[in-house]
Formats: structure tokens, C-alpha cells, sequence
């Protein structure tokens, strides 16, 4: 078999094989490696949020409710529930005069696997603001609070909000808004169907994006990687060990993508059978073969070499097998 890919091994043999479409790109789009289909139409899931999140900056929002960096970086997250999260999304309400009965997410099992122990252990009751994506919806109720838009509805298609974040999100990915496929999201609000290049060049422009409203966005997700998904998460492990040179997004049924803030380049890919565990260690072997090509400093990935082939175990945690990418990239030029 040949091609990039993730396989799941036990014992001497690949058990189940997870497909791989990725793009690698530069700000005008032009690809640089890729794997399957670099073109495929897929929902962008949570790895848009950082652009669903500029406009409450360039719009005003963030500065006429006196918004930190914490409370972007929230706006950007799927957050593992921790207390830190909770208590920054209490926080965001109430500067933006909202409660949790205004947001339109609804709760579910807290994507932080100690959180979501001690919630079974304990039975606590989940509450809107526990959403992974509370802090997206929060940044949609600022914008509207700060443009005179209804708060009702504001998750909806056709709401001013959405009407405003879809152009966002259509400028950065150089698409237009009558080509982006629209679509309910788990969260109850607006989702976005875009080639995975057109994925990848966005997060390549936020990179190194000069836009006063795109560079908050991204210097608060730098800062505060954990505010950004959580304890053993890879989006936040990534942040640790590599604050200056990359950002990095996951998004529901296998998507990933990131930006490489010192070259300038984005990444985006979907698993195509939706493996989350598979979609980790694909974003990073396509890191580490990108870094390779392109001469990057691959060293900070070194800190998380046991993430790039986590190994299967049984029910007595004996290991039985791993997780790993397999194949190559197909580089351009």
C-alpha cells in the first residue's frame, strides 16, 4: 500500500488502515505537499474557529466589552472543561451583560478525559458554559451585543452574526460565501464545507498575517495554549512545546489544522473515516515530514514523539499494539 496513511497495529500486523487526505500550503494557496485528495469538500468543524473569532475583534466587540486574551483564546477553543475554562467563560458572560441561559450550545461529556471521569464519579450536572465551544458562542453573543443585533437566534443561518462570520471566514479561505457549504454544527450553530486547501491557505495567512484583529487572534491562541483545548490535548501540547512556531486546531470527525507561524504555512487534513485518535497522529507526521522538506526545526516535536505512535493496550493495560503514520507526502517542486 502506498500513499500517506495511519494504520493501528496488533501484534505483527496492521489491523485497520485510516486514510488521510491532506493539504500543506503557502498564503496564496499554492501547494506544497499533499496526500489523497487536497481538494476534498469537507465541514471545517472547529478548526474555523479562529476566524469565527476575528470579527468580534476587527468589529469592535473585544474592546468595547474589555475583552483579554484569555477570552479570545476561549473564543478559539474546544475546551476540556477544566475549572480554568469554566471560570474564563463565567467571566466572558458577564462582561458581555449575557448568561448562561443565553448561550444556545448545549452541554455534553467534557472532551478532558480526567474531567469527564470526575463528572461520572460524582455526577455533576453539565450546564451550557461546560461546551466545549461555550467560548465561541459567547464571542457570537459579544458581536452581537456590540453591533445592536437580536441575541435570539444568533446561531442560526441568516442571523447577522453567521451572515458576518461566513464572509470571515470566505475572505481568509478565498472562497465565496455561495460556494461555502453551510450545515448545523454538534454545537447547534453554523458549520462550513470548504475544499481542505482552501483550509490550509487560511491558517498559511494567519500565520504571519499583519491584520491588527488577525494578529490578536493569534498572539492570544500563542499565549494561552491551554486555554485552547486542555490538560493532554494536543492542541495545547503542541502550544507548549512549540509556542513560537505553531498553532494548532482540531476539529470534529478527523480534521486538524495548523499553522506554521515561522514559514508561513498551513496545514489541514481529514481522516476519512472520522478516527480522532488516527487524526493525531496524522497532523503529526505530516508536521514532521513538512519540517523535514522545507528545513524546519522540527526539534520542539521531539517532546511529544510518544503522541506520534501511541500504543493500544488491553484491559490490563498491557500494550498490544500502536498507532502510526505510514507512507509519504507528495511534495511539489
Amino acid at each position: 500500500m502506498t500513499g500517506f496513511r495511519v494504520e493501528s497495529t496488533r501484534g505483527g500486523l496492521v489491523e485497520s488502515v485510516h486514510h488521510v487526505s491532506v493539504a500543506v500550503t503557502d498564503a496564496e494557496g499554492r501547494l506544497i505537499a499533499s496526500a489523497g485528495d487536497p481538494d476534498l469538500v469537507t465541514y471545517w468543524r472547529s478548526a474555523a474557529k479562529p476566524f469565527q473569532a476575528i470579527p468580534v475583534v476587527a468589529d469592535g466587540a473585544a474592546d468595547a466589552f474589555g475583552l483579554d486574551d484569555e477570552e479570545l483564546a476561549l473564543a478559539c477553543a474546544s475546551h476540556s472543561s477544566e475549572p480554568m475554562h469554566l471560570e474564563i467563560a463565567s467571566r466572558f458572560l458577564a462582561r458581555i451583560g449575557c448568561t448562561e441561559d443565553d448561550l444556545a450550545c448545549g452541554p455534553h461529556t467534557p472532551l478532558g478525559h480526567g474531567v469527564a471521569e470526575r463528572v461520572a464519579r460524582n455526577g455533576e450536572r453539565l450546564t451550557p458554559r461546560w461546551s466545549n465551544c461555550s467560548g465561541k458562542h459567547a464571542g457570537m453573543l459579544a458581536l452581537a451585543k456590540h453591533r445592536g443585533w437580536s441575541t435570539g437566534g444568533y446561531e442560526r443561518a441568516g442571523h447577522p452574526v453567521q451572515d458576518r462570520l461566513l464572509a470571515e471566514v470566505s475572505r481568509w479561505a478565498g472562497v465565496a460565501a455561495s460556494d461555502v457549504g453551510l450545515a448545523v454544527d454538534g454545537c447547534t450553530t453554523v458549520c462550513y464545507a470548504l475544499p481542505l486547501r482552501a483550509m490550509a491557505a487560511s491558517y498559511a495567512r494567519l500565520a504571519q498575517s499583519a491584520e491588527p484583529a488577525a494578529r490578536r487572534v493569534r498572539e492570544a491562541m500563542q499565549r494561552h495554549p491551554r486555554i485552547i483545548a486542555g490538560t493532554a490535548r494536543l492542541c495545547t501540547d503542541l502550544g507548549l512545546a512549540w509556542p513560537d512556531g505553531i498553532i494548532a486546531k482540531v476539529g470534529a470527525e478527523g480534521v486538524y489544522s495548523a499553522a506554521l507561524l515561522q514559514s508561513g504555512h498551513g496545514i489541514a487534513l481529514k481522516v476519512g473515516d472520522g478516527e480522532m485518535r488516527a487524526a493525531q497522529v496524522a497532523l503529526l507526521g505530516v508536521l514532521r515530514q513538512t519540517l523535514a522538506a522545507i528545513g524546519g526545526d522540527a526539534a520542539p516535536l521531539e517532546r511529544l514523539a510518544a503522541r506520534a505512535q501511541p500504543p493500544i493496550r488491553n484491559t490490563r493495560r498491557e500494550r498490544t499494539g500502536a498507532v502510526r503514520t505510514a507512507g509519504s507526502l507528495a511534495f511539489t517542486g
